[in-house]
């Protein structure tokens, strides 16, 4: 398989995206890795020596964090970000990550890469942590602010699908975000989401409320972009304020400089759980190829895991698992 790496895109890049790609181009020697972006910066990271199974794709351009998405995309073809999902759209990789802007990068799965067939509006799915380890794909978190029930509805079958085929879970369970559990909770939409929910092909669980979802209280979460920006943000916001309250309190006195040597292995882990770097990326799901968003800072941890992440979805044929689900091929 092939996976083309938007080389320039991130807080650090090419460097540690580069890195990244190094790191699983040694652990998964069957996968080749398309590193797209300027020659003359990505090579000397190699350290005179190139895998086998990496390339340079060269790209004179670059979208910034500042460009508007849509008019970079169309003005600056030969971006690095661009040009990785044009290799997807004329079948030279089967897929692509980018830890650049995300809104561009949107914009490259619409009018590069293509939407799929039977979705009207793609969906962007990063994996939420909880308590449990095994996470929540949330959808959509950012990409659309504003969504039909058809939209949620497009949705919910992704992110069903999604977890079988790259988690394997035998049936996972949909919620919909709300402000309560009851049926009859929300807005106009919400209800009449609800109502089509309850009818499609997924084990759809009823309402779920966001204090909960830390708990798994399911295993997708349904919600427009907007509520679920907000959502993800409160909870990100609220882990980095307990984490820095917690750093201030143990480092008060020598009693409690012990108690936090005590619990430094049990903290560890809690910050890992919560650490996006072990997700990978989250994908942009509705496109007629697997394009992955790396968050913007991105480390060679990340990158490397994004890969993993890339590598699942195409062994387990995700898109075309959905193309035929939405269709009824």
């Amino acid at each position: 398989m092939r996976i083309a790496i938007d080389a320039m895109g991130g807080d650090h890049a090419p460097d540690l995206i580069v890195k990244g790609a190094l790191e699983a181009a040694a652990e998964w020697p069957d996968t080749e890795l398309l590193l797209v972006g300027d020659t003359a910066a990505i090579e000397p990271l190699f350290g005179g020596a190139k895998p086998d199974n990496v390339t340079i794709h060269h790209a004179d351009d670059v979208i910034g964090p500042d460009d508007e998405p849509v008019r970079a995309v169309r003005r600056k073809k030969g971006a690095s970000m661009v040009v990785a999902g044009t290799l997807v759209k004329e079948g030279h990789a089967e897929a692509m990550l980018s830890a650049g802007n995300t809104g561009a990068l949107m914009a490259t799965g619409l009018l590069v890469v293509g939407r799929m067939e039977g979705i009207e509006r793609p969906a962007l799915a990063p994996m939420m942590p909880t308590m449990d380890d095994k996470g929540v794909l949330a959808l959509d978190l950012g990409a659309n602010m504003d969504a039909k029930p058809e939209h949620l509805l497009q949705y919910a079958i992704m992110g069903s699908i999604y977890r079988a085929k790259v988690h394997g879970m035998d049936k996972p369970r949909v919620g919909l975000l709300n402000v309560g559990t009851e049926a009859m909770k929300g807005n106009e939409i919400s209800k009449a989401t609800f109502e089509l929910l309850e009818k499609a092909p997924i084990h759809f669980i009823g309402n779920v409320e966001a204090r909960d979802v830390l708990n798994r209280n399911c295993d997708v979460l349904i919600c427009d972009g907007f509520a679920g920006n907000i959502m993800l943000k409160a909870m990100e916001g609220a882990a980095g304020t307990i984490f820095t309250s917690l750093k201030d309190a143990f480092g008060q006195s020598l009693l409690t400089k012990v108690a936090a040597a005590i619990m430094l292995p049990r903290l560890k882990q809690l910050k890992k759980k919560m650490d996006y770097k072990e997700h990978g990326g989250a994908p942009l799901l509705g496109l007629n190829g697997l394009v992955v968003k790396c968050h913007g800072s991105s480390d060679v941890v990340a990158v490397k895991n994004a890969v993993r992440q890339a590598r699942v979805a195409l062994q387990a044929k995700l898109i075309d698992s959905i193309t035929a689900e939405i269709n009824g091929k």
